[in-house]
Protein backbone atom coordinates (compact mmCIF):
# COMPACT_ATOMS: atom_id res chain seq x y z
CA UNK A 1 0.00 0.00 0.00
CA UNK A 2 1.22 3.49 -0.78
CA UNK A 3 2.19 5.37 2.39
CA UNK A 4 0.70 8.56 0.99
CA UNK A 5 -2.74 7.15 1.82
CA UNK A 6 -1.94 5.89 5.32
CA UNK A 7 -2.96 8.20 8.13
CA UNK A 8 -0.46 8.70 10.93
CA UNK A 9 -1.90 8.11 14.41
CA UNK A 10 -2.86 11.24 16.33
CA UNK A 11 -0.56 12.20 19.20
CA UNK A 12 -2.80 12.10 22.28
CA UNK A 13 -0.05 13.15 24.67
CA UNK A 14 -0.38 9.86 26.52
CA UNK A 15 2.78 7.96 27.30
CA UNK A 16 2.82 4.29 28.26
CA UNK A 17 5.32 2.34 30.34
CA UNK A 18 7.74 0.51 28.06
CA UNK A 19 7.71 -2.53 30.38
CA UNK A 20 4.02 -3.12 31.23
CA UNK A 21 2.21 -0.71 28.85
CA UNK A 22 0.34 1.05 31.70
CA UNK A 23 -0.57 4.68 31.17
CA UNK A 24 2.06 6.82 32.89
CA UNK A 25 1.51 9.90 35.05
CA UNK A 26 3.63 12.94 34.16
CA UNK A 27 6.10 13.86 36.90
CA UNK A 28 8.20 17.00 37.20
CA UNK A 29 11.71 17.30 38.61
CA UNK A 30 10.94 17.57 42.36
CA UNK A 31 9.61 14.01 42.84
CA UNK A 32 12.33 12.64 40.58
CA UNK A 33 15.00 14.42 42.64
CA UNK A 34 13.46 13.07 45.85
CA UNK A 35 12.82 9.43 44.91
CA UNK A 36 15.39 8.54 42.24
CA UNK A 37 18.90 7.69 43.44
CA UNK A 38 21.51 10.19 42.16
CA UNK A 39 23.25 7.59 39.98
CA UNK A 40 19.98 6.80 38.19
CA UNK A 41 18.65 10.38 38.19
CA UNK A 42 21.01 11.27 35.34
CA UNK A 43 19.17 8.83 33.07
CA UNK A 44 16.06 11.02 33.07
CA UNK A 45 15.62 14.62 32.04
CA UNK A 46 13.73 17.40 33.77
CA UNK A 47 10.52 15.38 33.71
CA UNK A 48 9.41 11.78 33.26
CA UNK A 49 6.40 9.53 33.77
CA UNK A 50 5.50 7.34 36.75
CA UNK A 51 4.34 3.77 36.13
CA UNK A 52 1.36 3.13 38.45
CA UNK A 53 1.20 -0.65 37.98
CA UNK A 54 2.07 -2.34 41.28
CA UNK A 55 3.76 -5.40 39.76
CA UNK A 56 5.88 -3.55 37.18
CA UNK A 57 9.58 -3.15 37.97
CA UNK A 58 9.64 0.25 36.25
CA UNK A 59 9.09 3.21 38.57
CA UNK A 60 9.83 6.08 36.16
CA UNK A 61 10.43 6.25 32.42
CA UNK A 62 10.78 8.75 29.62
CA UNK A 63 9.66 8.90 25.98
CA UNK A 64 12.89 7.25 24.86
CA UNK A 65 12.07 4.08 26.86
CA UNK A 66 14.72 4.83 29.46
CA UNK A 67 13.56 3.20 32.69
CA UNK A 68 14.38 3.76 36.35
CA UNK A 69 13.47 0.60 38.24
CA UNK A 70 12.15 0.24 41.77
CA UNK A 71 15.63 -0.89 42.85
CA UNK A 72 17.01 2.53 41.82
CA UNK A 73 14.75 4.51 44.18
CA UNK A 74 15.90 6.13 47.40
CA UNK A 75 12.84 4.94 49.34
CA UNK A 76 9.79 2.71 48.84
CA UNK A 77 6.84 4.23 46.97
CA UNK A 78 3.19 3.26 46.81
CA UNK A 79 1.84 1.22 44.94
CA UNK A 80 5.16 -0.51 44.22
CA UNK A 81 5.48 -1.21 47.96
CA UNK A 82 2.22 -1.49 49.91
CA UNK A 83 4.00 -0.54 53.15
CA UNK A 84 4.96 2.87 51.72
CA UNK A 85 2.64 5.81 52.47
CA UNK A 86 -0.16 6.41 49.96
CA UNK A 87 0.13 10.08 50.85
CA UNK A 88 3.64 11.47 50.81
CA UNK A 89 2.46 14.81 52.24
CA UNK A 90 0.71 13.52 55.37
CA UNK A 91 1.89 9.93 55.77
CA UNK A 92 -1.47 8.16 55.27
CA UNK A 93 -0.84 4.41 54.93
CA UNK A 94 -2.57 1.18 54.03
CA UNK A 95 -2.85 0.52 57.79
CA UNK A 96 -4.78 3.79 58.25
CA UNK A 97 -7.36 2.69 55.67
CA UNK A 98 -7.57 -0.78 57.23
CA UNK A 99 -8.08 0.76 60.70
CA UNK A 100 -10.91 2.96 59.37
CA UNK A 101 -12.60 -0.09 57.87
CA UNK A 102 -12.17 -2.10 61.08
CA UNK A 103 -13.64 0.74 63.16
CA UNK A 104 -16.54 1.23 60.74
CA UNK A 105 -15.83 4.96 60.38
CA UNK A 106 -13.59 6.60 57.76
CA UNK A 107 -12.18 9.07 60.30
CA UNK A 108 -8.57 9.06 59.11
CA UNK A 109 -9.61 8.97 55.47
CA UNK A 110 -11.93 11.97 55.81
CA UNK A 111 -9.29 13.85 57.77
CA UNK A 112 -6.74 13.19 55.03
CA UNK A 113 -9.11 14.29 52.26
CA UNK A 114 -9.77 17.54 54.13
CA UNK A 115 -6.02 18.13 54.57
CA UNK A 116 -5.36 17.61 50.85
CA UNK A 117 -7.38 20.77 50.19
CA UNK A 118 -5.06 22.92 52.30
CA UNK A 119 -1.86 24.71 51.28
CA UNK A 120 0.08 22.07 53.27
CA UNK A 121 -0.58 19.57 50.47
CA UNK A 122 2.42 19.53 48.14
CA UNK A 123 1.44 16.64 45.86
CA UNK A 124 3.27 17.79 42.74
CA UNK A 125 6.52 17.98 44.71
CA UNK A 126 6.05 15.20 47.30
CA UNK A 127 4.06 12.40 45.70
CA UNK A 128 6.04 9.82 43.70
CA UNK A 129 3.45 10.08 40.92
CA UNK A 130 3.24 13.87 41.09
CA UNK A 131 -0.52 13.43 41.57
CA UNK A 132 -2.87 13.94 44.51
CA UNK A 133 -3.48 10.74 46.48
CA UNK A 134 -7.23 11.19 47.05
CA UNK A 135 -8.36 8.85 44.26
CA UNK A 136 -5.98 6.09 45.40
CA UNK A 137 -6.99 6.54 49.05
CA UNK A 138 -10.70 6.37 48.25
CA UNK A 139 -10.18 3.34 45.99
CA UNK A 140 -8.22 1.51 48.70
CA UNK A 141 -10.77 2.31 51.40
CA UNK A 142 -13.66 1.05 49.26
CA UNK A 143 -11.73 -2.06 48.20
CA UNK A 144 -11.00 -2.93 51.84
CA UNK A 145 -14.57 -2.21 52.86
CA UNK A 146 -16.10 -4.32 50.07
CA UNK A 147 -13.67 -7.20 49.45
Amino acid sequence: MNKAFVREPDDTGRVYCPRCKSLGSPVEAAPLDRYVAPAARNKLGAFAWFCPYQHCEAAYFNQFDVVVTVDELTEPVYPKDLDAPLCACFGYTYDDAAADVAEGQPTRTRELIARTKTPEARCRESAPSGQCCVAAVQELYLRLRNP
